[in-house]
């Protein structure tokens, strides 16, 4: 540990009593010793890993120390401190470095990327800003259920320059939710200082900006930001709004251990220890009597026999012996659905109105979901699904967003995480890519890395044949179905549609819907009144056949129909999927086998496509049965274009009787 000759930090210890004053001396005292000992294992090869947060244990402590126990913290790889402060066992935390079973990511991710609910504490992704916005929903879930509780997430100077920053505080700013947005300004992005990083002066510059205060601190003084954090969570329990927390510090050691410091101009390292908050604190309490010699020297002893107890249980640990079947079934949050017939009285609706009906009906049986998106409230969304919802649930439940995909599939996870529901609609499914980090690498993985389900439903208006050009009309399904731990419904039925999407309501799993814009008010059916749901991962045969198998999903359905109407001597077999991601192998490889000759069409571009896979499952698994080679029908390798030829020309529908036709003279 740093020794410092004199006192370089002021301290105020109005409001602390002696007894408290110590006890913050050994909750700062603890992670700078397991510093001292993370550094001693990485350079013995017993962890491989490490980033320290040497230097700024002041903030992570005096944050987490301010912060009720049932109150949320969302930290960076630089938090050790508020780990420690919320009282985790070190034999867990050092079986997390060491990638042990006893771990909180059973080896699966490493140092700080995971999260507990026990201890109130969700662990960031390497992107480093997504982590903001699911505080965002954690902190709404407190605002709508009036627990009078705050939220504080982390981020760095460097990450603070990430799109998920403007986006979160502008949305936590916008819905006055009550939220500390600490931002840790230790000067430094991994090598690139903060002249390269930013312009403003300081982060409190951009609270105006925002609509919010924002408070500056000596992140190094430890009893100055318990203060402010107390302070701010008086007000803001009370009266929800967020704020602005910069905390003044520097990295004293390298980004991670293997990166270095050289980079550091001569003399800066210097300087800053003489802000070192531990050494600081340590002679001031000896200055007033607080704290003595002996004292110390005991502290240290205890805490040392903790560490190595910790180390020793977690060292002794055997290694973490894989297991196929654990691997995968911890992909998705456990849930056995339970279908739900559709019954009782009918009526005609349109594609449109079933998907409205299923949202309504599911908030109805949820009064824990929220629905969230872009003008979905009184004007009642781009087409009109959420017409007439706020007059029926509120705009609490109801909330138009800000332009911010990210920040709010983020609020949808961390409502999620405080035990609520939320569906989230992207506008088009074109605009998800705002919002593809979220869904790929927080909603996806979140239970296969620790235990959280991410009980999430992203809306997709999808598809072309509209004449709405490259960024309304495309066909993204595959970018998804490529990701495990989501699951991806695409409805071709007016009947599936509604009970598919409370399926996906049900389901505590991240779900994708693709709502084809196409259908919304082209398709009619009768349908049940009630609440109802459908299979999810249950493929649907739409025609038997016998001569020749077509499998397809979406508007791909009604081609295909079309297509064998028109052919009154071709008995075709098509299959529905519905479900792309869990695939039904067995009816696909049933279908495939009834008749040996199968196209697999979509509205997808050829190149990547899902059809790819399921030609490639087809030929793996039913090679023996089949009289000819699988056949993909797609649309063209190119963006979805505008005019109407162009755009007919894109699609496969007009390719599809050609292939047919071929695939028949096998």
């Amino acid at each position: 540990m740093e020794v410092l000759e004199k006192r370089y930090i002021d301290f105020n210890r109005e409001g602390f009593d002696d007894q408290e004053l110590l006890t913050i001396y050994k909750t700062i005292l603890k992670p700078r010793m397991i510093e001292e000992k993370m550094l001693i294992l990485l350079r013995q090869g017993k962890i491989t890993k490490w980033f320290s947060g040497w230097g700024q244990e002041g903030i992570s402590v005096g944050c987490a120390y301010a912060m009720n126990q049932d109150e949320y913290i969302l930290p960076m790889h630089r938090n050790l401190g508020i780990f420690t402060t919320r009282g985790i066992p070190l034999e867990r935390l050092f079986a997390q470095f060491q990638g042990k079973l006893s771990g909180f990511t059973k080896g699966r991710d490493r140092s700080f990327h995971f999260g507990t609910q026990e201890y109130k504490v969700v662990g960031m992704i390497s992107h480093l800003g997504p982590q903001l916005g699911i505080a965002d929903g954690i902190a709404l879930a407190a605002k709508l259920k009036k627990e009078k509780k705050s939220t504080i997430v982390f981020t760095g100077d460097g990450g603070a320059s990430e799109g998920d920053f403007h986006e979160s505080l502008n949305v936590a700013s916008v819905w006055d939710l009550p939220v500390i947005f600490a931002i840790e300004n230790n000067c430094w992005g991994l090598s690139t200082p903060s002249s390269e990083q930013f312009r403003c002066k300081q982060f409190i510059d951009k609270g105006i900006g925002y609509g919010m205060e924002a408070v500056q601190v000596n992140g190094n003084n430890i009893l100055e930001v318990i203060n402010a954090v107390r302070k701010i969570n008086e007000e803001i329990r009370e009266n929800p709004k967020p704020y602005i927390l910069e905390l003044m510090t520097f990295r004293m050691r390298g980004h991670e251990e293997a990166s270095g410091t050289k980079y550091y101009p001569e003399g800066l390292q210097d300087e800053w220890s003489k802000q070192d908050p531990v050494s600081n604190f340590e002679l001031y309490l000896k200055e007033i009597g607080v704290l003595t010699e002996e004292q110390e020297a005991a502290f240290k002893k205890e805490i040392k026999e903790e560490i190595q107890t910790g180390f020793d249980t977690a060292h002794a640990e055997p290694a973490i012996i894989a297991s196929l079947e654990t691997e995968l079934e911890d992909v998705y949050a456990p849930f056995s659905q339970e279908v739900i017939e559709g019954k009782g009285s009918t009526t005609e609706k349109r594609f449109i109105d079933a998907i409205q009906d299923g949202l309504r009906e599911s908030m109805e049986k949820y009064p824990e979901l929220v629905i969230m998106g872009q003008d979905i409230a009184e004007y009642g969304g781009a087409f009109k699904v959420t017409e007439g919802f706020v007059d029926q649930f509120g705009k609490e439940r109801v909330r138009n967003t800000p332009i911010c995909e990210s920040a709010i599939v983020g609020a949808g996870l961390g409502l999620s995480i405080a035990g609520m529901k939320a569906v989230v609609e992207m506008q088009f499914a074109d605009f998800v890519t705002c919002g593809f980090n979220q869904i790929v690498n927080n909603l996806a993985k979140m239970h296969w890395r620790w235990s959280q389900n991410a009980d999430v439903v992203v809306r997709m208006p999808t598809g072309a044949g509209t004449a709405a050009g490259p960024f309304h009309s495309q066909s993204n399904e595959a970018w998804f179905v490529h990701t495990p731990g989501l699951k991806i419904l695409y409805p071709s039925t007016v009947y599936d549609a509604k009970g598919m999407m409370n399926a996906a309501i049900e389901d505590p799993n991240p779900v994708m819907i693709f709502e084809h814009k196409y259908l919304y008010r082209s398709l009619k059916e009768e349908i049940p009144n009630d609440y109802y749901t459908v299979e999810i991962g249950k493929a649907r045969t739409a025609k038997e056949g016998t001569d020749i198998t077509i499998i397809t999903y979406g508007l791909g359905v009604h081609w295909a129909m079309e297509a064998i109407e028109a052919m009154p001597n071709v008995s075709a077999e098509i299959l529905d999927l519905r479900t792309l991601l869990p695939l039904d192998n067995e009816a696909i490889f049933a279908a495939a086998r009834k008749t040996g000759k199968v196209i697999v069409l979509h509205e997808d571009c050829m190149t990547g496509g899902i059809g790819g896979e399921l030609v490639a499952l087809i030929t793996e698994n039913c090679f023996t049965d089949l009289d000819a080679p699988v056949k993909r029908v797609a649309s063209l390798d190119t963006p979805v274009p505008f005019a109407v030829p162009l755009e007919s020309q894109f699609l496969p529908k007009q390719r599809l009787v050609e292939a047919i036709n071929q695939l028949l003279e096998y």
